[in-house]
């Protein structure tokens, strides 16, 4: 019998370790350290043209051009709304050719860096084939509080293939 090729992606996996977490709307979300380069201020964004309506543009960060995605329109969570506590997150994003990209998130705040132990983390749940949870690398439990983990590299690495 000869086998079926799957072209489904590989699920993302949890590994135990630091993550900085931040929220969007009323949720929290964390992506793991190693990814992080730096939290700036809210800053003058540089529109792209034809590109998605999360995709804000881009930002000169110390000479160096960089996307900025609005994380709260990517996962369609509100309205962007922009406080005191808004923030661009610059992660370090793996692409498929193997490459590292800085990208920007706008996030509504940061909230902390944890460590996460396997124990404090579920699989996400599964809702059918419809939707796709590829970038969840887990559920975190952390002091009563419920906290999405992300693959960041998965969140946006059809966005930065369009840069």
């Amino acid at each position: 019998m000869a086998e079926v090729e799957t072209t489904k992606t590989e699920k993302s996996t949890f590994a135990a370790g630091k993550f900085l977490t931040f929220t969007l709307g009323e949720e929290s979300y964390g992506v793991a350290v190693l990814k992080i380069r730096e939290i700036i201020r809210m800053q003058k964004i540089t529109p792209v043209p034809q590109m998605p309506i999360y995709v804000k543009g881009v930002i000169n960060l110390r000479g160096k051009v960089i996307p900025v995605i609005d994380m709260r329109l990517k996962f369609e969570i509100g309205e962007d709304t922009v406080t005191e506590r808004t923030c661009i997150v610059v992660v370090q994003i793996d692409n498929t050719d193997g490459v590292q990209t800085s990208v920007g998130l706008i996030v509504d705040a940061v909230e902390e860096v944890v460590n996460i132990n396997e124990d404090e983390v579920e699989d996400p749940p599964e809702i059918g084939n419809q939707f796709e949870n590829d970038y969840i690398l887990g559920i975190a439990k952390i002091k009563g509080e419920v906290k999405t983990l992300l693959d960041i590299d998965r969140v946006i690495l059809e966005e930065i293939s369009r840069f």
